[in-house]
């Protein structure tokens, strides 16, 4: 029996996947599963017993990986499960950016009581006119699951769209629309594009990334859409930005004060993936990726460890080891089992970074003397037994 904790609610058309084998349970000590959405774990004891977080979501900087990575814990997230819901509110930034839908919202709220409203609305409604996106340039810098959709809607919705991902995946490049313009230098994103929106994850090397020499090489009228990490954009270099009206807005799914206070700042609460959809997709996924984890020690969509799959054991038992990434582990592995007269009928290792996780499908079953024998060699962080 499996045991599993939420740290937040997950959508329970998520948990229902979870089969008889599986129990929820409010301690996160008995737990051998973690569900977490925005729960901020980096202060929290992971128990021993803990093998897999899963993240309902992409972004996974509210979770140590560090911590968990030396401690054998594998995590998850669940990428392109809330894409299209991010897209969705990326092309609502767009809209409310171009025309100050907004303030004619607020105004007509003002007005609510006059009873020669819609008269006067008709001398009111010019300061209020914007633009229209067809036909203005849109850089999309990273073009994942989210990034993709929004170049496609994009073009669909008549616009010139610049794409920059010098990582682009094989099935991403697939997926992109013919009609994006594959920019390899992001500056020429900066320089020439009216509307910037960036779709990258939180790493040291992205974190600022909009910041003043990006801002300095930006349109005058240029508007910056960051719906998928607050600190990707330096927010001392934006705030002066808004306030000296070197670009025409910044929109933003990040709450944060001291962009709030600005005019020309367009900030929603963080809405991108809150939707009934994104949710119940995230939970799916995530749940998914637990069982075949727990079940066959599969991994797919971890952020700490390679990607392996030897799908459901055929053999006696299955047993998987996370490891460092040094010389020599996969020969003191079947060395250990080959002295104890046990035979490894399939077998994979694969490494990234750091470390190594290996699956070995045992012909015979292995008692607990020979398990030990694995755990105590040295580099060795985790070893499970799936039977």
């Amino acid at each position: 029996m499996f045991q599993y904790h939420c740290l937040n609610p997950i959508a329970e058309v998520g948990l229902e996947k979870f089969g008889d084998n599986y129990k929820q349970t409010d301690n996160m000590a008995e737990a051998d599963a973690v569900l977490v959405r925005s729960a901020k774990m980096h202060d929290m004891e992971l128990p021993e017993r803990l093998c897999v977080i899963g993240r309902a979501g992409a972004g996974v900087n509210n979770i140590p990986l560090g911590k968990c990575s030396e401690q054998g814990i594998a995590v998850f997230n669940t990428p392109g499960a809330n894409a299209n819901g991010v897209k969705e509110l990326v092309l609502a930034g767009l809209l409310l950016a171009s025309r100050d839908i907004i303030g004619g919202i607020r105004w007509v709220q003002s007005e609510r009581q006059n009873e020669e409203l819609e008269q006067l609305a008709e001398k009111q409604k010019k300061q209020f006119a914007g633009n229209e996106i067809q036909g203005k340039k849109l850089g999309v810098i990273g073009l994942g699951a989210i990034g993709i959709l929004v170049a496609n809607a994009a073009v669909a919705l008549g616009m010139e769209v610049y794409g920059y991902d010098p990582y682009i995946s094989i099935k991403s490049a697939w997926n992109l629309s013919r009609q994006v313009k594959h920019i390899e230098d992001v500056n020429d994103i900066y320089r020439e594009c009216d509307y910037i929106t960036i779709h990258v994850p939180l790493t040291d090397e992205t974190k600022g990334m909009i910041g003043e020499d990006a801002i300095a090489l930006m349109k005058p009228d240029a508007v910056v859409l960051n719906f998928a990490r607050g600190p990707l954009v330096d927010q001392k270099a934006m705030v002066e930005a808004l306030r000296s009206g070197r670009i025409r807005h910044y929109v933003s799914d990040f709450p944060i004060p001291e962009i709030v206070n600005q005019r020309r700042a367009i900030v929603v609460p963080h809405l991108g993936a809150s939707t009934r959809e994104s949710e119940d997709n995230c939970a799916v996924m995530a749940v998914d990726e637990i069982r075949d984890y727990l079940e066959n020690g599969n991994i797919h969509n971890s952020v700490n460890y390679p990607n392996c799959d030897m799908g459901v054991c055929q053999t006696a038992m299955r047993v998987t080891v996370i490891h460092r990434n040094i010389h020599n582990m996969l020969t003191q592995f079947t060395a250990a089992f080959g002295e104890l007269g046990i035979n490894i009928g399939r077998m994979s290792n694969v490494t990234r970074g750091e470390y190594g996780y290996a699956m070995m499908d045992l012909e015979n079953t292995a008692d607990e003397r020979a398990i030990e024998k694995i755990r105590r060699i040295d580099g060795v962080l985790k070893v499970r037994v799936i039977r």
